[in-house]
């Protein structure tokens, strides 16, 4: 991707490409909606795992097939959470069903010295970054112990406050930038974080720093249940990074070669001192916003089905397959792999995870005021008179 002067708009370097519609059609992509001279679109491995031998990024055999178990992990984990929660065993969790390649592609180039701040729906990307699956579990089960990050992961809690996180992230990059920090920032972020006026000065903070970050909105075409026509004048939202002087692409969200590519060309961009990128995914949201949430009170299962072809999981395994990096049976033994590692993590979950009724009051304040010391004492009468421990 080559460099272009701030003051003139994005060129187009690569081919559009078969980059999907916008996630809340059911139609083609047509490249005379936008205007490519300014914002490159890319994909390189379709919908029926054909690869553009003209843009093949040629990743070692070892990262592809890291990159591809860590996705299949990622929906074996989103399965069994799903199943957790209906179960009465979880609480509120928000699964992240299609949009795989999106999430473990947003962090593959990052090193330890990195920074990764996530949206709630990016435990694909956190289990990548060294989370164990059973401190996620630990996290949406309500515990405080899940939310901090683990030792050496430099990776900020996520909000539930939608694009809150995005002006956090910058900071640490202009932070990083006047240290001479030679290191990136990845944040990530909803369609619908885009109406919020944190995501927009963000932007513009880090167009005028030159702060090294990267900012990937994860287009998925649903602000919960508000469709991105109604939210949003315009559904290329890499428009909007280029109105703000940040370089811009927008990404087959679905394809993980894709996704690898333009990420790993952003991060050594900023790490150069190039400056932000505001990468828009073009994926789907298959399941649920959250669990609270009933997507058919809202979506017709007609706009669903097209991105069913475009699962970001088959297509890779059909490419790995029939360029012999996976055999026939690989696909079935690896889910049956990362199925078990998912149980066994859920045991481990289960040994750890006890509730505690009688530190409820315990992270409240420093210093407790009288008020609640009185009602705290008169809690523990009562859980003594149910012999509650």
């Amino acid at each position: 991707m080559p460099e272009a002067d701030s003051n003139l708009p994005i060129q187009a370097s690569r081919s559009p490409g078969e980059v999907p519609p916008p996630p809340s059609s059911s139609g083609g992509f047509d490249p005379h909606s936008i205007d490519l001279g300014r914002i490159e679109c890319l994909q390189i491995l379709n919908e029926r795992g054909e690869l553009d031998e003209g843009l093949n990024p040629a990743f070692s055999d070892d990262d592809l097939l890291r990159v591809h178990r860590a996705m299949v992990l990622s929906r074996a984990f989103d399965a069994r959470m799903l199943a957790m929660q209906r179960q009465g065993q979880m609480g509120t969790f928000a699964p992240n069903l299609g949009q795989e390649a999106c999430m473990i592609g947003q962090v593959w180039p990052l090193g330890t010295a990195d920074w990764f701040s996530p949206s709630y729906r990016s435990f694909g990307a956190q289990i990548w970054r060294g989370w164990s699956i059973e401190r996620l579990m630990t996290l949406w089960a309500g515990f405080h112990d899940g939310f901090p990050p683990p030792e050496g992961v430099n990776d900020l809690p996520f909000s539930i406050v939608i694009g809150s996180h995005v002006l956090p992230a910058t900071g640490i990059a202009m932070g990083m930038r006047r240290a001479k920090d030679p290191h990136c920032v990845v944040v990530n972020f909803g369609d619908g974080a885009f109406s919020q006026g944190a995501v927009a000065e963000a932007l513009n903070f880090a167009a005028v720093d030159k702060a090294p970050v990267i900012f990937v909105c994860e287009n998925n075409g649903w602000a919960i249940s508000t469709p991105l026509h109604k939210q949003s004048g315009t559904d290329i939202f890499a428009a909007r990074g280029v109105g703000y002087g940040v370089h811009s692409i927008r990404v087959d969200g679905n394809d993980i070669l894709a996704m690898m590519t333009v990420m790993q060309e952003a991060c050594e961009r900023a790490r150069q001192g190039d400056g932000p990128t505001l990468v828009e995914a073009v994926t789907f949201r298959m399941s649920l916003h959250t669990t609270a949430d009933d997507p058919k009170v809202y979506r017709d299962d007609a706009l669903v089905e097209p991105w069913q072809e475009r699962c970001p999981i088959r297509r890779m395994e059909s490419w790995l397959i029939r360029t012999g990096r996976l055999e026939q049976a690989d696909p079935d033994r690896i889910r049956q792999e990362c199925e078990q590692e998912v149980l066994d993590a859920r045991e481990r979950f289960r040994e750890e995870a006890k509730a505690s009724p009688r530190t409820i009051f315990d992270h409240l304040y420093e210093s407790i005021p009288q008020e609640l010391e009185d009602q705290r004492m008169a809690y523990l009468r009562k859980l003594d008179s149910k012999g509650v421990e």
